[in-house]
């Protein structure tokens, strides 16, 4: 029987069941976070914040890799890029990522070989036709898309493709967590964690957090139904004092995740202490490649020579308490004048799963 996505999960009727729901279950106020982009942008998308009791407010966390990838690295890519013997790779969300002085399409207009990608095995076939030049790919996500660069870098150590590099800015949810309950101001009631990266990594870490925090963590999909089920499986857990992993996602993940996905990252990559834009240095909350594959790490293939600029996100936007928890899009003055999609000053704004960026276009649709 085949499954049709759209009409099932975003049914009327089974919308309003669960809404009527979360009505009837809610009695104190609680502040949910999810910490997914993908879900940040179907919420503003769908309006969800307008279905929920007043009791009931959603804090939008640090879910967009492309958002947090810091200006240094940016900065960085900028360098590889313009490099002659370079033919510089990359998904269309990270050419307007601004650096302390410039982004990947403007580079690319100047003049660099630039192009861009729908799958980074594209990048593979690249390297193959240019042996003359060298091929990196900007490898940006979370635990849920490091598995497929991993892969392809796989696939280039197998074909000996020696022009191949990765050039990583990849992130771990978990610490992310940990970074924003260790807060001794931090709002968060409860978690909708994010789906994807669970159906990777499975629900262990979760449990961990859940457990030393005393905060519930529901796992939850990204269309409407998914989205209001997993507000209310985490509101029943919250009103009856219970803190603990539940899985309302389980079409799509199961308790244990992907185990071949979990030990290509166990083979290939460290974790690393890593720079989250506009929040700053999480421990041990990136990837990078370990030493048995660091000839495909384009980092140490062109180590960096320039001293980044302090950034002016810093100045003039509140990113970092947005992406905490701590404060909403409406409460930056900046937020819709002078950071917007077009000209994003802070991480928020970046890409379109940021939450300024998808309030903004809620807001403009308004």
């Amino acid at each position: 029987m085949e499954l049709k996505y759209t009409e099932d999960f975003r049914n009327n009727d089974r919308v309003r069941t669960l809404v009527n729901a979360i009505h009837k279950e809610t009695v104190h106020a609680w502040k949910i976070m999810e910490i997914c982009g993908g879900q940040t942008h179907a919420i503003a998308r769908f309006g969800i914040e307008e279905m929920l009791p007043s009791e009931i407010k959603l804090l939008h966390g640090p879910g967009c890799p492309v958002c947090v990838t810091p200006i240094r690295i940016i900065d960085h890519v900028l360098e590889i890029a313009k490099r002659p013997e370079v033919i510089f790779t990359s998904f269309g969300d990270m050419m307007r990522v601004p650096g302390s002085e410039s982004d990947l399409l403007k580079t690319k207009a100047a003049g660099a070989d630039i192009r861009i990608l729908y799958s980074p095995s594209d990048a593979i076939a690249i390297a193959s036709e240019n042996p003359e030049k060298e091929i990196v790919f900007f490898a940006v996500g979370f635990e849920t898309t490091a598995p497929v660069y991993l892969a392809t870098l796989k696939e280039a150590k197998r074909r000996n493709l020696k022009n191949f590099s990765l050039l990583t800015s990849l992130f771990t949810v978990p610490p992310a967590i940990d970074m924003i309950l260790r807060q001794p101001d931090h709002q968060v009631s409860g978690f909708l964690t994010a789906g994807h990266v669970c159906a990777v990594t499975g629900c262990g870490a979760y449990r961990t957090l859940a457990a030393e925090y005393n905060r519930p963590m529901v796992v939850t999909g990204f269309e409407p139904t998914d989205l209001l089920y997993g507000i209310y499986k985490c509101v029943c857990q919250l009103e009856r004092g219970i803190a603990q992993v539940e899985n309302a996602y389980k079409r799509v993940v199961s308790d244990t995740g992907n185990p071949e996905a979990i030990q290509l990252m166990e083979e290939m990559t460290v974790p690393v202490d890593m720079e989250w834009r506009g929040i700053g240095v999480i421990p041990a909350s990136g990837l990078s490649l370990n030493k048995r594959h660091e000839e495909f790490d384009a980092g140490k293939k062109f180590p960096s020579k320039h001293i980044p600029k302090t950034a002016s996100a810093t100045d003039v936007c509140i990113a970092g308490d947005i992406m905490k928890g701590n404060k909403q899009p409406s409460d930056c003055v900046y937020f819709g004048t002078t950071c917007n999609p077009e000209h994003p000053s802070g991480a928020p704004m970046v890409s379109s799963e940021g939450v300024c960026s998808a309030y903004f276009k809620k807001m403009i649709i308004a």
